[in-house]
Formats: C-alpha cells, structure tokens, sequence
C-alpha cells in the first residue's frame, strides 16, 4: 500500500500521527493522559495509559501474535492481546521481524518530481585529485596510542598563534588509542585504511604522521610513495624513537607544519560546484519524531543534492536492518542489493562472534525507548528515511574511499562518533547529525549540522542544535521545505559558516577495531 503523504497527517489540532494506512498503531503527537480520549477517523479512542508524545497507540484490536504494523512495515509481534487506546511499547510488542523478501532494482527513482536548485555551487577548496574541501586544516594523526600525546602537543603549539591570513582553518591532532597490540590483518589494514583517509582528505591540505617507532601500525606506510596518491595532500612523518623523544618530535612535528603552511597556505575559497559535496548521513540519540520530521527532511535534501550529481552516503548497518528489503528495491543492480546484504550477515557474524548473547535489537538505547522507539526495525525504518528516495549506486566498506556519486552505503557500527569516523576517511566533507533526544557532537575535520526532530529539543539545546525540525510536527512548515532549508544551510556551511559543534569545539573520533588485543 503506498505511503500517506505525512504532511497532510501533521495538523496542530491532530493529536495522532498515522504513517501508513496499513498502520494499526499511530504516533501521539503530543502527550495524552490516561482515561482522556481522541476522536480519531470518525471514532473514539480512549486512552487507556499514560502516553508520551512520540509513543505509539493502538488504533483497533490486535491479538496477541498478530503484526504490529508502523510505515505500512511490520514492526514486531504483539506479546499480548492489545486493545484500541493502548500504549505499543516494549510491554507488548515483541521483537519480529519475520521473512524478509528480497527485490532488486525494481523500484528505481529518477527524481523527476525533485526541483534542480539554482544554487549549484559554494566556496571551498578545490583538490588536485579532482575532489573539494569544505575546510582547510592540517592533520596531525598518531600512528598508535604511543603517539598520541606527542601529536597533542604538536596541536597545542598552534593554540595561542594567529593563521589568520594564512589560508589554514587550524592545525588539528588526530589521537587515538589503537595502532599496536593487534596483529597485522583486517583489524590493522583497517585501521590504516581509516588514518590514511583523514590524512588525505578534502578537508585538509597536508598532513604530518607521528608514531613512537615500534608499534604494528609504522608510519612508513603512510610515508612510502608507492602507498600513497601521486595528486594527495603533502605529507611528513616522523617519531619518536628516531628524532629522540617527546620534546624532539613536537619540536620536529611543530617545525614541519610551519613549513607546509609556507608550502600549501594562502589559498582562498572559490566557487565549487555542489556534485563535489559528499555528505555524511548519520542519526543519534533518536526518538520516533526523527523518522517523521528530521530524517524524511534529510531525505529530501538527499534527492535535492544526488539531482545536483552529488553524493549522500548512509551508514549505521545495525541501524538498516529491518528496513534493507527498502534499499535493495532502490540498488541500481542485484550485485550493489546484495552487496549491502553481505554487510548486514558479516556484521551478524562479527556480532556472534563475541559470544554475549547480543543482537541487532540491542541497539536501541534506554533514551531511544524514552523518546518512543520500541526495536530495531521500528527505528530502522525511521532512520533510513535519510536517504530519501534516490538509487543507491554503491557499497563500501567502513572508511573507504568514495568514488561513486548518488546515494552510497557504508558498512559501520551505529555508534556515532566510529561511524562518522568511517565515513571522514572515505572522504565525506560535511555531516548531517539528526537527534531527537540530544546530542552533543563533532569531528575534528569535517562540520557537523545538528538537526532536532522535536521543538522541545530544538529550543532547550538550542545551542548545539543547528536546525529545528518540530516545525513539521507543529504543522508550521511540510518536509520538501525543510529539506530545502537544510540545503541551503549546507551550503552555507560548505562555504565556511561555523556550525555549533565547530564552534564548541566538539571534536568526537573514534576508529573502529574489529579484532582482539594481544
């Protein structure tokens, strides 16, 4: 059954938000008390409990062992017999997401009803490899927590100095906590694979590598032109053991950076065309506002930019699971389908893998069930909402690079600051962060646009949250008119306005190991 179109559903003097007509529950748009009642569709609903805004109502009867539907999609078994008024939440409605049946490529979207912008361009860096900054930093990156302190320093020896004038947004230190105990493999090819694509990226003009010297994870690799791109960004490296310590290689890292400012500053922002945009999807601290006002808003600005030739990628493979039968419609072929569905049955293994009783619905967090959200495949289907309705063209591995344009997909964990870590490294130059609950967030090279899905949100952390998306469930403003509100705003971004997390100084990087400590 085709999808109602939400925003005639999203009226003020409408207490009840219904997504689909398949739905037998609805989204309480507001707080209801319990023994009140809701004239809803020509009938009376009686509220039977207490319901916060964004939880679920029953609309009818389903008895227990019948499907709980939301977007038209199942979301779970009923776990008892539930009656028309009764709150849907985690008392009641059992984790299910029953046979899934797998189409490819056939229900492909040229965009024809999403407008092509006139605003097709913003300011910001062009790259010899062909790609475009939206910032323009140097990147000091530790090749192993052994080096982490040392690449700090080299950082805070640019604190108290003025780049004004130089073309350089700042000097910025990547420290992390892996690069040795781990043996070489997927876990350490990973990891450098993640190091070399913030070291080499759009965002940044040059970059110096630090290591302690012995570690798994040597600098050499990042050093050795045969493993670098003959267009990339200058690099040096240096570390410790062979420039003779702490002192001596802040002092060397320091001097290095000084000379590439000489080397690669001065340059001035020039116009880009937006195909050059390649936008981070990510979503946190969800509530059930964020699949009906921030994340369909993102979507749209998706389709507004895939038509522009640029590129979304989305991510979280925890966080599509329960709602992948929706993007291998959209795959352009059954190898790209199926290719996202190797991701989720490796992530299924790795998981397993553990051997802690674990699974793909213990992802929704205590604030995601506060905010309304009952499982993982209820707040899948929300969260693959920002991709909008564009075909997804390719898949990749967590932080490699992107080449394809239109609407890709990254294999990460759903937890924010690994996920938007991988998609950096793959060359993603902004962000989009949509939370309904609050989320305080940044990474050190590319600007994170906070995107509230709720008022409540929007206006209590109102110095964190970039955009306000209530207003759709306010019935102030429809989804296309957000989505272009969002546009606009990321190109104003990309052209070198500071978001709040820039200007907070929110720096959140995490890599993703995947293999033990030895």
């Amino acid at each position: 059954m085709d999808v109602v179109n939400i925003e005639s559903l999203l009226q003020p003097d409408n207490p009840f938000i219904r997504l689909n007509l398949r739905d037998n529950v609805v989204v309480a748009r507001v707080p209801l008390s319990a023994g009140s009642s809701v004239q809803f569709e020509s009938t009376e609903i009686p509220i039977r409990q207490a319901v916060g805004a964004g939880h679920k109502v029953a609309v009818k009867t389903i008895r227990a062992g019948e499907t709980v539907f939301k977007y038209g999609e199942e979301i779970g078994r009923a776990g008892a017999d539930i009656e028309a008024g009764d709150l849907v939440h985690v008392h009641n409605l059992e984790f299910d997401v029953g046979e899934r049946k797998y189409e490819f490529a056939n229900a492909l979207n040229d965009l024809e009803g999403v407008p092509l912008l006139a605003a097709d361009t913003f300011l910001g860096y062009p790259r010899a490899d062909g790609r475009a900054g939206t910032r323009n930093f140097i990147a000091i990156v530790g090749a192993s927590n052994c080096a982490a302190y040392a690449t700090e320093q080299v950082e805070a020896q640019f604190a108290a100095e003025s780049l004004d004038g130089s073309g350089i947004d700042g000097v910025i230190a990547f420290p992390h906590v892996d690069g040795c105990g781990q043996a070489e493999g997927a876990d350490t090819q990973q990891l450098r694979r993640t190091l070399d694509g913030l070291a080499d990226h759009p965002n940044v003009a040059a970059a110096v590598m630090i290591g302690l010297g012995c570690e798994v994870n040597q600098i050499g690799y990042y050093t050795r032109e045969e493993n670098r791109d003959e267009n990339g960004a200058p690099r040096r490296g240096f570390t410790l053991q062979e420039s003779g310590g702490t002192t001596a290689v802040v002092m060397d890292g320091a001097k290095a950076v000084r000379e590439i400012i000489e080397e690669v500053g001065g340059g001035q922002r020039v116009p880009c065309p937006t195909s050059k945009l390649v936008v981070a999807l990510e979503c946190g601290g969800s509530d059930a506002f964020s699949g009906i006002t921030s994340n369909p808003s993102v979507g749209y600005f998706s389709d507004l930019l895939v038509k522009q030739g640029g590129t979304v990628c989305l991510a979280e493979t925890t966080e599509v699971y329960g709602a992948e039968h929706l993007l291998t419609r959209r795959a352009v072929s059954r190898e790209v389908g199926e290719r996202l569905l190797e991701k989720i049955e490796w992530y299924k293994r790795y998981v397993a893998g553990f051997g802690l009783g674990i699974s793909f619905d213990s992802n929704p967090s205590p604030g995601n069930k506060a905010g309304g959200l009952t499982n993982i495949t209820e707040k899948s289907l929300g969260a693959v909402a920002k991709a909008g309705m564009s075909n997804l063209t390719a898949v990749y591995d967590f932080a490699e690079r992107i080449t394809s344009s239109g609407f890709v997909f990254m294999n990460t964990p759903g937890y924010d600051p690994t996920s938007v870590t991988g998609m950096a490294a793959g060359g993603c130059n902004v962000c989009l962060f949509t939370t309904g609950r609050g989320s305080a967030f940044g990474f050190p090279t590319v600007p994170v646009v906070k995107i509230a899905s709720n008022s409540q949100t929007g206006h209590h952390m109102n110095r964190d949250m970039d955009i306000d998306c209530g207003t759709i469930a306010e019935g102030k403003e429809d989804i296309p008119t957000a989505g272009k509100r969002i546009y606009q705003f990321a190109l104003d971004v990309a052209s070198g306005r500071k978001t709040f997390s820039e200007a907070l100084g929110h720096r959140e990087f995490i890599p993703w190991r995947i293999g033990p400590v030895l």
